[in-house]
């Protein structure tokens, strides 16, 4: 019986020579047939990865592209079959989003019609989440939705973290050791590299830069409110870690040029008063004039004790990471200017002594390696997946804040005034329906007191 007229699963090698010499694969039907024994079952199930096997031998590249082609069709014309063998099509069948009509015998869309139109029981199948047979055309990546509450969560943790932080300097401040007694650490870097007075203002100033560039990407970003989440997150979680790091260990000062008590703002001379110290709501006041200063020096922010880790060098890498990570690979002029920033920005700050070397290593591994596998796990849903109880106890907030997350965050654009729009057509609509109920509704009470009827 010729081989188009029975099922390809139950082909025999015969068939499959057949089939092989009709698709010109001639060269190759000893290997297939003769040497692996390959009936209509095994080839139904091959994949180009099996093709590639040393064990088959395939020389020629283009010989397995095109056999990989002729496959590749073969299954999507028995996408039914490969389901009733109990096979998962889109591990088995990996055919890109968007790419289904190349094959005009089969897309994607008319697969999953025809399936479900022959068996009404794969339909779940064919419509779960992530599913590249999911009918998903017009609408957004369901796991790429925007949470607008779960980012107003994770902004409103960093704003504690950065309280918590403004408070632990103010109480580090004051126990800072006294320079004459302690004098500063053995430093390679700072033993060897002059003081430069101007340095800490430029590495404020290059972080300020990295912000403005970081803006301009979430403005224009698609998905911009899963990278404020993550943002928000990641740097939450190094501040507060900075924090425990530093009431654990006071380490003297890294420098004798080093002023400890406050010059520059006269809220901070006016409040760095010796009855100051004991009462908890002059620190407070005084961690307000930090926060609102954001810790900066230009802001006329100055403390000491807060050394292990930098949180400087923090707020540079993690700006850095966030800004070449959420921006496309060829933006290769981006990449190495905010790459500059973040090493000039460090080695100023070491050029003017504000901190150890350590505290600027430390800060610097601790965040990229955070901001790493932070998305090492949440680009990897089945890692996530496999280890989901370490991943709660571990990163609690990871797993509360990318749990409807799936997949890669593709860096995609669009104008701001798309959500702008979007939101003044959501307002518009729910006033809209808003005040026709309510016209109803007074329609329906005042025809009701006007029936005579009604009495």
């Amino acid at each position: 019986m010729d081989f188009k007229e029975i099922s390809p699963v139950l082909w025999t090698t015969d068939h499959v020579k057949e089939w092989m010499m009709t698709n010109n694969h001639s060269k190759l039907i000893h290997l297939f047939c003769e040497d692996h024994a390959i009936d209509g079952k095994a080839l139904l199930l091959l994949t180009e990865s099996d093709l590639r096997s040393p064990s088959l031998g395939i020389r020629a590249l283009g010989d397995m592209k095109r056999l990989s082609m002729s496959i590749r069709q073969l299954q999507l014309e028995n996408c039914d079959a490969i389901v009733q063998m109990g096979y998962d099509l889109s591990e088995l069948i990996q055919m890109p989003k968007g790419l289904g009509s190349c094959y005009p015998l089969c897309s994607l869309r008319s697969v999953r019609d025809r399936l479900i139109h022959k068996d009404p029981s794969l339909s779940d199948f064919m419509e779960r989440p992530g599913s590249q047979y999911q009918d998903d055309s017009g609408a957004e990546n369901p796991g790429l939705q925007p949470e607008i509450g779960k980012t107003l969560l994770s902004l409103f943790y960093l704003f504690v973290v950065t309280w918590i932080t403004a408070f632990v300097m103010v109480v580090v401040h004051d126990r800072v050791p006294d320079m004459k007694k302690y004098p500063p650490l053995p430093d390679i870097f700072l033993d060897n590299v002059p003081t430069i007075p101007w340095a800490f203002s430029m590495c404020e100033l290059s972080g300020t830069l990295l912000l403005i560039v970081w803006l301009g990407v979430l403005t224009f970003h698609k998905h911009r409110f899963i990278l404020l989440r993550r943002f928000f997150c990641l740097s939450g979680t190094v501040f507060l870690l900075r924090c425990v790091t530093m009431i654990i260990t006071s380490l003297s000062v890294p420098g004798t040029h080093l002023q400890c008590n406050p010059s520059v703002d006269e809220d901070w001379q006016r409040l760095f008063t010796e009855e100051m110290y004991t009462s908890l709501s002059r620190k407070i006041q005084r961690a307000y004039i930090i926060w609102r200063g954001a810790g900066m020096s230009i802001q006329g922010v100055r403390t000491c004790g807060d050394y292990m880790f930098s949180g400087h060098t923090v707020a540079l890498t993690m700006l850095n990471f966030f800004i070449t990570e959420y921006t496309p690979r060829h933006m290769y002029f981006v990449h190495t200017f905010t790459w500059m920033l973040n090493m000039f920005g460090i080695f100023f700050i070491l050029a003017a002594h504000e901190h150890y070397s350590i505290d600027v290593f430390i800060a610097f591994y601790i965040t990229s390696r955070l901001f790493l596998y932070y998305h090492t796990l949440a680009n990897n849903r089945s890692l996530m997946m496999r280890d989901s109880n370490r991943t709660r106890i571990w990163f609690p907030l990871f797993s509360f804040f990318e749990s409807s997350v799936d997949g890669i965050v593709p860096n995609e654009y669009e104008s701001p005034l798309v959500p702008l729009g979007k939101l003044c057509s959501l307002i518009y609509t729910r006033v809209f329906h808003f005040v026709r109920d309510t016209h109803v509704q007074l329609l329906g009470k005042r025809i009701k007191n006007t029936d005579p009827k009604s009495d």
